[in-house]
């Protein structure tokens, strides 16, 4: 190949740069020209488009965010829409492409190449890490850190105001945050999509822990289908029990902020991975990491099989809040 295109699409998560500087600098070192669309299947379908020299990733390892903006575009879904885009990515030239997000940029990668036969590789980016065939995501390592220092400083707050603290995370169809966080952050409760908990269970944990002299509680809750699910529960607490609790929703500051050195290896060795992957032919693949090692995975799978939070951990996030 001698040219190749890079994309973000979705929400931004922390680790996209070192994910796009990789790939330029793996491109531009094997003699590829590299161009970045700006703004996902947005500039896609706009033909908004530029060059990418190794000075246009300079210093933007340790930046949260994407140099190369990001967004969702609903439109894309419209066959005769992504005709559009493609027809875009091949007047430029592009041979090629790179595909940085998560599951929805994933469909609308494997439609470009069914459709139109662009090649291309996909890069998981969400802090969700609910993408099928690898261990981790970019930007999931940096937003369990971020959520985890919330919670860190919310206790210090409950436990000296004696207080019922309901901190809400990410994960609209995920609990990998969630879990992570409560075992990490010794929550009473955890409340994730995987493993439905009753309010009556929590509230027994609750009053487990008075029992034995603790004056503060913290349950930790993904926000489901709409952030605000934390303020149903903590109506259902107090109904049920009269327990008042505060309630903290975390929101979009668990995307941003400097990613942590796991998710810019992480981002690195993909981004080098994805460009490897289109040099030796491969398309319609994800580039991820499993035990250790880079794999790649069809992107139908990607986008058709459920990753699940692993059982264990649940089993140790309800065994560790008694």
């Amino acid at each position: 190949m001698k040219k190749i295109g890079v994309y973000t699409s979705g929400g931004d998560a922390p680790g996209m740069n070192a994910a796009i500087r990789a790939v330029v600098r793996t491109a531009i070192t094997s003699g590829i020209e590299i161009i970045g669309i700006i703004e996902g299947y947005t500039g896609m379908m706009s033909g908004e488009m530029e060059p990418l020299q190794l000075s246009s990733v300079a210093n933007c390892l340790q930046r949260g965010g994407t140099i190369l903006k990001t967004g969702r575009a609903p439109d894309f879904v419209k066959p005769e829409i992504r005709a559009q885009a493609a027809a875009k990515v091949k007047e430029a030239g592009i041979e090629g492409l790179v595909a940085i997000g998560g599951d929805g940029s994933f469909r609308g990668a494997h439609a470009l190449w069914e459709e139109h036969r662009i090649p291309v590789v996909g890069v998981p980016g969400t802090i969700d890490n609910d993408i099928f065939g690898t261990d981790s995501t970019i930007g999931y390592d940096t937003a369990v850190n971020t959520a985890l220092d919330a919670l860190d400083r919310i206790r210090d707050t409950a436990a000296s105001h004696n207080r019922l603290f309901i901190v809400e995370v990410m994960g609209r169809d995920s609990g990998f945050i969630a879990v992570d966080v409560g075992v990490a952050g010794g929550a009473e409760e955890v409340f994730i999509p995987e493993n439905l908990v009753s309010i009556d269970r929590a509230i027994q944990h609750i009053q487990r822990g008075l029992a034995r002299g603790k004056t503060s509680s913290i349950l930790v809750a993904a926000e489901g289908q709409s952030p605000g699910r934390a303020y149903d529960l903590a109506d259902q607490i107090r109904r049920k029990s009269g327990f008042e609790a505060k309630v903290c929703v975390l929101g979009h500051i668990q995307r941003g902020g400097s990613p942590t050195a796991r998710d810019r290896i992480l981002a690195s060795k993909l981004g080098f991975a994805a460009v490897r992957a289109l040099q030796a032919g491969q398309t319609d693949v994800m580039v991820g990491e499993v035990g250790g090692k880079l794999v790649t995975v069809p992107l139908l799978d990607c986008i058709t099989k459920k990753k699940h939070v692993p059982n264990d951990l649940i089993e140790l996030a309800q065994l560790l809040s008694h």
